[in-house]
């Protein structure tokens, strides 16, 4: 397997055991919290606009755990990447990670996901009252089922693009099947991808007042 250097102010650090899975952790200084990523259609810890993200979240005093949620045996086989159960499955373990690593114990986790990973940090999230907050950038909550929807107690912002029809709507359904704290949050002129120009950036500064807002004062 060929060697990945991690982003300036990370480490790889590997979770699970025997799945072997790959991960970027980066710990700025005095973090308010960890934001554990949730890729979708199987990408993973080297997704270029996830990584700029998580540049920006450190930048703005958050940790931040890039995951890949499969590993390579598990990648090949394609119905993986919509198995948002398995994808939840694997959430969980990253946040028992943090609970458990010295470097992380101290810092309450949130999710960002993209994609079906917004689908997968809802499924994950519900029912565990650790997770401070989830934001969702282009994500099919709708994928995390009608219980997970109804029970999921962390604060949500579900961030769509404005030229992604049907994805709003399926965004629109989801946050009023949810009774939790949350947010739809329409960014204009922007695709499925967040590719145009200044798109991903507004998704940043969406994503990082709403994890400061439910992060800050977490830490004693």
């Amino acid at each position: 397997m060929n060697a990945v250097t991690p982003p300036p102010g990370c480490s790889e650090v590997t979770l699970g055991g025997a799945l072997d899975l790959r991960a970027f952790l980066g710990i700025p200084h005095a973090a308010k919290g960890i934001v554990i990523f949730a890729h979708g259609s199987g990408s993973g810890r080297l997704s270029p606009r996830n990584n700029y993200v998580a540049q920006r979240l450190r930048e703005a005093g958050l940790a931040t755990l890039l995951l890949d949620l499969l590993n390579p045996v598990e990648e090949r086989d394609r119905r993986n990447v919509f198995d948002i159960a398995l994808l939840a499955s694997r959430l969980r373990m990253a946040v028992d990670w943090t609970a458990t690593s010295e470097a992380t114990a101290a810092l309450r986790p949130a999710y960002f996901g993209a994609s079906t990973g917004g689908g997968a940090a809802i499924r994950a999230a519900a029912g565990d009252d650790r997770i401070a907050a989830i934001v969702s950038r282009g994500g099919r909550p709708d994928l995390a089922g009608a219980a997970a929807l109804a029970t999921v107690e962390a604060p949500t912002l579900l961030i769509v693009g404005s030229l992604d029809g049907l994805v709003i709507d399926l965004n629109r359904d989801a946050a009023e099947a949810m009774h939790c704290e949350k947010r739809m949050a329409i960014v204009p002129g922007a695709g499925h991808l967040f590719e145009e120009p200044g798109t991903l950036d507004e998704v940043v500064r969406l994503a990082i007042g709403w994890f400061l807002d439910h992060l800050e004062g977490e830490q004693a």
